[in-house]
């Protein structure tokens, strides 16, 4: 796998301190989250022949030409969820993970499009509602989700809305997205879903501006009314869009691996995130489907790191994203504290 852009050595201290920083995510995605080897075995459970004849031949697939490339490996892991049990294996899985990397909150995104006519709707949100009530008392890791459009499957958008007000009516589930394909799916085909999720209390965000361009983040902004963006780093390629969301302070969901490892930004060039937070756009950091990318939470962190990002600016995007998040307010008074007592502790 080729070497992405790095220029500035780390400390010790610096490397030690990001693995240790307790973390919010904002942008992680369950299925993409879910590593080769728990859909090799998903598949062996559910007897779902998979174009690999190895594990190893099957981790070899996660090198990506393209996003079509991505989609495609994605939808092929999603298809080896075949019951809503696999649901509960996928939401452990997932936990391990987010606490080895000290990520105390997640608002994780569900390919809802893809999987609303395979399981029963009301048994996946029991599953849900108790994986997260696991993650509370195990790991003290605070869940909810985010079910999400599937651009490319727009005839699915009602339908998943009603997935989406079952859960929120249940607690778990905390708004609603848009994600997948950009390319010929503008966010204007989504705009009668968009306002009545609206007018139902649901947060409201969407994928746009990593394959298209900032005309993309535009329709996100002006179309769907969107709280945050997904992504939204080719807005650097367009100063008047790069100007309004500084304004604005609409959060972006920033995933520096995903976008080197889909050639939305060039192996050999630093990351937008550089550019974005030097206009005063609002940023977080997240992993997006962290195995499928070769990342975590952490190296998202460290990345930047390398980059030349110092521990002031890492720490100010970690603080991001407790505001970017969909908490209450009193909700985000106990991150900030616990966050500030962290912060004391190294800084002294």
């Amino acid at each position: 796998m080729t070497t992405i852009y790095e220029n500035n050595p780390i400390t010790t201290e610096l490397a030690d301190r990001l693995r240790a920083m307790p973390k919010m995510e904002l942008h992680v995605h369950l299925e993409g989250a879910t590593d080769a080897a728990t859909v090799w075995e998903l598949a062996r459970r559910n007897k779902v022949t998979l174009p690999a004849a190895t594990l190893e031949e099957l981790q070899s697939m996660y090198v990506f030409r393209d996003f079509n490339h991505f989609i495609d490996i994605y939808e092929m892991a999603m298809n080896c969820m075949q019951t809503a049990d696999d649901f509960a294996f996928m939401v452990k899985r997932f936990l391990v993970k987010q606490a080895e990397y000290n990520i105390r909150y997640c608002e994780v995104f569900l390919s809802a499009s893809f999987m609303l006519d395979n399981f029963p709707q009301d048994e996946v949100i029991e599953i849900l509602i108790e994986g997260a009530k696991y993650g509370k008392e195990k790991y003290g890791i605070e869940l909810r989700f985010i079910p999400d459009i599937g651009r490319q499957a727009p005839e699915t958008r009602h339908k998943v809305l009603d997935f989406v007000l079952k859960g929120y009516e249940k607690g778990i589930f905390i708004g609603l997205g848009l994600g997948g394909v950009e390319v010929g799916f503008p966010p204007n085909l989504f705009t009668d879903v968009y306002d009545e999720a609206r007018r139902q209390g649901l947060h409201i965000v969407a994928h746009a501006g990593e394959t298209v361009g900032a005309e993309s983040v535009w329709g996100a902004i002006n179309d769907l009314k969107v709280e945050r963006i997904g992504h939204g780093v080719r807005a650097v390629e367009n100063p008047k869009l790069l100007e309004y969301l500084a304004k604005t302070q609409i959060p972006l969901e920033v995933c520096p691996h995903s976008n080197y490892r889909l050639s939305v930004t060039p192996l050999d060039q630093p990351h937008q995130m550089r550019a974005l937070v030097d206009a005063g756009v609002f940023c977080t950091v997240n992993s997006d489907d962290p195995p499928m990318f070769s990342t975590d939470l952490t190296s998202e962190y460290l990345l930047l790191a390398k980059q030349g990002f110092s521990w002031e600016e890492l720490w100010q995007l970690n603080l991001n994203a407790i505001e970017a998040s969909f908490l209450s307010d009193e909700e985000k008074e106990v991150y900030r504290a616990e966050w500030d007592i962290f912060y004391k502790k190294v800084d002294k």
